[in-house]
């Protein structure tokens, strides 16, 4: 592989990886909030620009990415993110401490991640799942980081998904943690949040 042949990353890597891990640790502790993530990576379609550079501040060598089927089948979005974080790609979802999913409306059940184990209930899969549209309406949750209650929607989504999250958060400490994406903002819903209305 020519690294002249791979899209560029981070302008300057130290700097835009930190701001970028700041956001998405301000996002996991304000669920529900949106927020634009303000990078200017190029990265191969259709992964997005905002997951791509989540995926640059937060996978390393040590850990495993997951894509699904319309990720995987683009070879140079596997060599952008085997070169700009040196991470190792699975087709096993249950491996993968990040899994990206293009296409929501198909992705598997929050189930077919890690879930961690009652010992390591870190070692469990964060889902980068890019969408359309990010909304302060619709579902209404509560929970850590949540003033009495936060309303926000992401679309398009399978149509059982708040179920999905009920039963993830009933699965506490276990479960997965979710980041949104859209091409230029960030959501995220960590498994602490419980959905209490699904409008």
């Amino acid at each position: 592989m020519s690294t002249s042949a791979v899209a560029r990353g981070f302008a300057d890597p130290v700097h835009d990886s930190q701001k970028v891990f700041r956001r998405a640790l301000d996002a996991m502790a304000h669920p529900g909030r949106i927020a634009q993530l303000g990078t200017h990576i190029e990265p191969p379609a259709p992964l997005f620009a905002t997951s791509a550079s989540l995926l640059l501040a937060l996978a390393d060598y040590e850990t495993c990415v997951w894509l699904d089927d319309t990720l995987a089948e683009v070879p140079a979005i596997a060599e952008f993110v085997r070169f700009h974080t040196g991470t190792r790609l699975t087709r096993a979802r249950r491996e993968a401490e990040f899994a990206v999913i293009a296409e929501p409306e198909h992705m598997p059940p929050l189930t077919a991640f890690a879930s961690g184990t009652p010992e390591y209930p870190d070692r469990s899969t964060t889902l980068i799942i890019q969408v359309e549209t990010l909304a302060n309406r619709g579902w209404q949750f509560t929970g850590p980081g949540i003033r009495e209650c936060a309303s926000f929607s992401a679309a398009p989504l399978p149509p059982d998904f708040p179920e999905q999250l009920a039963a993830n958060r009933a699965r506490f400490p276990l479960g997965v943690d979710l980041i949104f994406t859209t091409q230029t903002e960030i959501a995220a819903l960590p498994r602490t949040c419980r959905i209490v209305e699904a409008a």
